[in-house]
């Protein structure tokens, strides 16, 4: 499943997407120390699998939040330490 969090507005759409059945195979979840702006934690599932998603307090502020790691041109961290790929950004 693809969990989007995030939100629209008049400047646009900000989501983050997590592939919860490739981040429930990751052990590591090296997403969650990766990311600069603390946004990640985990939970467990309607399967009891452990995946992550954005804390609820961040969904309305991803523009601000991630704009430093989207703005340097390079894989963005969280990106970068997701071993399983089930990360993904729609911007």
């Amino acid at each position: 499943m693809i969990a989007n969090y995030g939100y629209e507005d008049g400047s646009g759409h900000y989501y983050i997407k997590i592939d919860t059945s490739k981040c429930a195979e990751c052990t590591a979840k090296g997403c969650i120390s990766a990311c600069p702006e603390k946004l990640f934690a985990t939970e467990l599932d309607d399967f009891d699998d452990e995946v992550v998603l954005i804390k609820e307090d961040a969904r309305n502020t991803l523009q601000t939040n991630c704009a430093r790691c989207k703005a340097n041109g390079e894989k963005e961290p969280c990106r970068q330490a997701c071993e399983s790929d089930a990360i993904s950004f729609s911007w």
